[in-house]
């Protein structure tokens, strides 16, 4: 019909043929042709489910309408009512929250060499132009060194592999690695990762940082130190002197968990001592 509406005004504009004989060529009614659809009052529809969305936010379409027919008893059609809940975009559904396994609570044990046990944590802040940046701050729970600490706006999965892939390349793969349960440490990715090269993933129970307290102490530290204590202007600047910071923390700050001894001067003892 909208089609046969259109070729009549054709006729009427190009042609001069007159409206009967148009709608009669084309097999129109002349009523269908004049008729224009009325915009229906939705304001009432829009209140009710307005108001119900605010008080009962868990509810869907189904259980909305069945409400409000059987406790307010409207009469409009079910699916006016759905066209106007679509409109008001409320069938958006929410992304659930992605439940986690089960995590046992480990003790927090001193390694009794390097390379057993790591730990990694993120810490974020932002440039001077306020462009937030992350960073990834890795330790050897052993002897709290800093292995490194990666800085960029963005740290996927791939992003952590790689940087783990780094270090070991110089230092070997650990026994395991101690992290919390942030999306780009339980990803797949990762998980993949881990199981290839023989790493065990030492996942903390949620909402409990204490559980990994080696790399919040450290996080601390680096936040008094580097984070808190420079406004940067660039990301080059941001790895400069966390770079520079790094090698004063493993050579010559002393760490009161490991005697007032700096990170490598308590591995130069410790294996002094195993000799």
């Amino acid at each position: 019909m909208f089609l046969d509406a259109h070729l009549v005004e054709y006729a009427l504009a190009e042609h001069g043929a007159s409206e009967r004989r148009a709608c009669r060529i084309l097999g129109l009614n002349r009523s269908g042709f004049r008729y224009e659809a009325k915009k229906s009052d939705d304001s009432e529809i829009q209140k009710a489910l307005k108001d119900l969305a605010e008080e009962k936010p868990r509810w869907g379409f189904k259980k909305m309408y069945a409400y409000l027919r059987n406790q307010q008893g409207i009469s409009w059609n079910h699916k006016r009512v759905y066209r106007v809940y679509c409109e008001m975009k409320l069938n958006l559904r929410v992304k659930p929250k992605k439940r986690l396994p089960k995590r046992k609570a480990t003790p927090l044990e001193l390694p009794k060499a390097a390379n057993l046990s790591w730990s990694l944590d993120f810490t974020s802040d932002s440039l001077s132009c306020g462009r937030a940046f992350r960073t990834l701050n890795i330790i050897d729970d052993f002897n709290r060194e800093v292995l490194w600490i990666e800085a960029d706006t963005s740290l996927p999965a791939t992003r952590v592999i790689r940087t783990l892939e780094m270090i070991a390349s110089w230092r070997g793969y650990p026994k395991q690695i101690r992290m919390d349960n942030g999306p780009e440490l339980i990803s797949q990715k990762t998980v993949r990762w881990a199981k290839l090269h023989d790493v065990e993933l030492a996942f903390i129970q949620p909402g409990k940082p204490t559980q990994n307290a080696y790399i919040e102490r450290f996080n601390r530290t680096f936040r008094e130190d580097v984070l808190d204590a420079y406004i940067f202007s660039s990301l080059r600047e941001v790895r400069d002197i966390t770079e520079e910071w790094m090698v004063g923390y493993n050579s010559v700050r002393p760490h009161e968990g490991l005697g007032n001894l700096s990170p490598f001067q308590y591995a130069i003892q410790h294996a002094e001592v195993s000799t």
